[in-house]
């Protein structure tokens, strides 16, 4: 198993990035996502780690986006949120760490885990209204995953079902590693999950044409 880490001390704690080496270059060559694979290497040679000390940040964000999710018991995903719970029940202190560990080890499609991304202002037409900022926009994905020629950006929450906020956030979290990686948001997919539900939904341009409608009612 070669599996890579680095600590990254960023705003709201410490943040350890893994990337399992193995999985990713072979789903990378495999799907042709040879920008993907470079970003999460180059993330170990240099991260702007002075974007994550300030500004914005999109698991902060409090407005609804996105309206066409898709409700599934018994996923894959929550059951591999089990199986990580229980398996690292005294590895980790925290559920995160343990079902987000157990996925990078244990599952054929995870290749990296606390991924971190930003958005520069100038990527995003009504960036200020938006943010209420001028500074860049970052973020730490939980979970990537390579499945059926789609990157999959899955965030662990505890009680998925009761989440308002979280396919905003995951939204953003996939436009801005669109916009690092160059890839569209066609070759993208998202969702969040507990042990029992999984919420997934496909970013679309769409959503940057409703938020820019939202912004203006401000």
């Amino acid at each position: 198993m070669v599996i890579k880490q680095l600590f990254l001390k960023h705003k709201g704690g410490l943040y350890t990035y893994r990337v399992h080496d193995k999985k990713l270059d072979s789903y990378c060559k495999e799907n042709g996502f040879n920008s993907l694979y470079t970003y999460l290497q180059g993330i170990f040679n240099k991260c702007p780690n002075e974007y994550f000390n300030t500004g914005p940040r999109s698991s902060t964000l409090k407005f609804k986006l996105v309206d066409d999710l898709i409700e599934v018991q018994g996923h894959e995903v929550s059951l591999l949120a089990k199986y990580g719970l229980e398996n690292n029940q005294f590895r980790f202190n925290d559920n995160h760490s343990k079902v987000q560990v157990f996925m990078l080890e244990n599952d054929k499609n995870t290749v990296a885990m606390e991924v971190p991304i930003w958005l520069y202002p100038n990527e995003l037409g009504c960036y200020e209204s938006v943010f209420r900022s001028k500074e860049v926009l970052t973020g730490h994905i939980d979970l990537l995953r390579i499945d059926d020629d789609k990157i999959w950006i899955w965030d662990y929450k505890p009680n998925a079902n009761k989440e308002k906020y979280a396919p905003t956030q995951i939204f953003f979290y996939a436009l801005m590693l669109s916009k690092r990686t160059g890839l569209s948001l066609d070759k993208f997919r998202c969702g969040y999950f507990d042990s029992n539900y999984a919420f997934l939904f496909k970013p679309q341009d769409k959503f940057l044409e409703r938020l820019s409608k939202q912004r203006k009612l401000f």
